[in-house]
């Protein structure tokens, strides 16, 4: 117990080496519980290579020391070696437990090897300890960080005791990994089971909110934030005005910046980035001198926000003034993000030969970004040659992105080049890509409902083409024509015309013409880019009807108001 004492003491290897030599010199290395005590000693001051010589030379070993080397191992980093002890483990036959298993099952997730996982999880399962809290959590935990999310919630849902970390893993999984409907779905139902969130859970949400831009969902989670005097801090703060953001209030954003007691540079640009979504470019740029005057500098993502602000307003000049100058006034060496920025500022003023140029001259790697703001470019002006050079590098950096095909499958079919359409899809079709679905959502009575084109599964279809057939009349009356260039197939004009009808953002916006109360603004969310005749349909439904439409798609806010858009039709 002397040299138990002694190992207890020891501040530095070099100490613990000491004792080793005198346990080793009087044999006390024979008593299996000095070793061990000697081997969790080494590991807990991180010298892992002193720790597996001694564990080397160990005659006997037990849980004990199986459990200290594996731990030891994991928290080192030194996976190989970690998954080499277990391998050892389970040869001999010594049973691995709830200690042991929670560290493999989390190396597993720091090198995100889901196969592993897998096997991990069935050794677990032929040991009886799948139902243990620790083991299963960790499993959890696996799963969610190799996205394996039906895995994931299968065991969270077997979970008899689930703590706040684990509600809040799986709120945040489903945030970022592309289900935020779920994630507002399991917060509900962690109150209900008298969890009480803390700082942490409240920040996934607010993400969520901010991912799926529900305006109810979000003024309600601001109140339950009020109501339990979470402090508005900075995370929880920029977080919020990203969140109001991003559910189509920019004011409320506002509000929320305002009434901070301190800001760094993240909140300022959170700020700026918001009155950038919703094309607010100038009230974006007279941010900067005031961030700048409150003794806050600037940084890449400052210049990233500012740049798109510009991008998406069409301040060309102020772009390149701020561009130029990053460099020279603070020191922010423009990257690839900030090129990219620069070459969508530029062709969608198209000036496209400025854009190429500045590709062209850049010295900093190239990335799949920036092709795609040269080729979204080209779209709008229909400039074949260069779509054409964009997308050749663009499908060498990522052959796998149906969306790239998509966006050069739809210059061709807008030039009328058909043939070209056709060979672009059949080498989709080969590489088994298929494009991502269109889908619109909207959130009625705190519901968010979800359609895609030609939807009739909303248990109220026949209302909502009602809407729509009575809505087509009144727009004919007042000058709408469909543009049926912007339905990319070579069909005739009358299918055309049935297919554009069924837009999922039309049909959003005619649920929520009878769904919503009157003279309310209607709020609704697309994953993809809004097309050209449908922003032409929110803009004269908002002046037949007398109501704002809010449109949040793939690139920015759009405010439709008496018959106008906040972009100006530049987007």
């Amino acid at each position: 117990m002397v040299y138990i004492s002694m190992l207890l003491n020891c501040r530095n290897v070099f100490q613990i080496r000491q004792v080793h030599t005198q346990v080793l010199v009087i044999g006390m290395l024979r008593h299996l519980i000095v070793a061990n005590k000697l081997l969790y000693t080494y590991a807990q001051h991180k010298a892992m290579g002193d720790a597996y010589v001694l564990f080397a030379g160990m005659r006997e070993r037990d849980s004990v020391t199986w459990n200290v080397m594996i731990g030891g191992l994991a928290k080192a980093g030194d996976y190989m070696n970690c998954f080499g002890i277990f391998r050892e483990v389970i040869r001999c036959g010594a049973r691995p437990d709830n200690y042991t298993l929670p560290f493999m099952i989390r190396a597993c997730r720091d090198i995100v090897d889901l196969q592993m996982g897998r096997v991990i999880h069935d050794i677990g399962l032929k040991c009886g300890l799948e139902p243990d809290h620790f083991v299963c959590a960790a499993l959890v935990d696996m799963y969610v960080k190799c996205r394996a999310m039906e895995d994931a919630r299968l065991l969270f849902d077997k979970m008899q005791n689930r703590n706040l970390v684990t509600w809040t893993m799986m709120i945040g999984a489903y945030a970022e990994y592309g289900n935020a409907k779920e994630s507002l779905v399991l917060f509900d139902r962690m109150r209900d089971q008298d969890i009480v969130p803390d700082k942490v859970a409240m920040l996934m949400v607010v993400y969520a909110c901010a991912k799926l831009g529900a305006m109810h969902k979000a003024i309600f989670i601001h109140d339950y934030i009020c109501r339990n005097k979470f402090s508005l801090d900075i995370t929880l703060g920029t977080a919020m005005i990203d969140m109001y953001a991003k559910c189509g209030n920019v004011d409320s954003a506002k509000e929320i910046f305002d009434g901070m007691q301190e800001k760094n540079v993240v909140s300022w640009s959170a700020m700026i980035a918001a009155y950038g979504y919703h094309g607010q470019g100038r009230k974006a740029l007279a941010l900067f001198p005031m961030m700048l005057r409150s003794g806050i500098s600037p940084n890449r993502i400052t210049y990233i926000s500012l740049l798109y602000a510009c991008s998406h307003a069409g301040l060309v000049e102020e772009g390149l003034q701020l561009f130029s100058s990053m460099w020279d006034d603070h020191g922010v060496r423009p990257d690839v993000k900030h090129y990219t920025c620069m070459v969508d500022l530029l062709g969608r003023a198209g000036r496209l030969d400025e854009a190429l140029k500045l590709i062209e001259n850049m010295t900093v790697e190239k990335d799949e970004g920036l092709w795609g703001a040269l080729l979204g470019a080209c779209r709008i002006y229909g400039h074949m040659d260069l779509a054409e050079k964009a997308a050749e590098s663009l499908l060498k950096l990522q052959p796998q992105n149906p969306g790239r095909y998509v966006l050069l499958s739809n210059i061709y079919a807008k030039a009328g080049r058909w043939k070209d359409v056709a060979k672009i899809r059949n080498m989709m079709m080969r590489r088994r890509l298929k494009k991502v679905p269109g889908w619109t959502w909207i959130e009625v009575d705190k519901i968010i409902y979800q359609f895609s084109v030609g939807d009739k599964t909303h248990p109220q279809s026949e209302e909502i083409y009602g809407m729509l057939q009575s809505l087509s009349k009144r727009l004919e009356l007042a000058g709408y024509v469909p543009d049926t260039n912007f339905v990319l197939h070579d069909v005739e004009e009358e299918v055309k015309l049935g297919i554009l009808y069924t837009h999922s953002e039309k049909l959003a916006i005619a649920f929520g013409l009878f769904a919503t109360p009157e003279g309310t603004p209607i709020r609704i969310t697309k994953n993809l880019r809004v097309c050209g005749d449908c922003h032409t349909f929110s803009k004269m439904v908002s002046a037949v009807t007398q109501r704002e439409i809010i449109v949040r798609d793939a690139s920015r806010f759009h405010h439709f108001k008496m018959g106008a858009c906040s972009c100006d039709d530049y987007w």
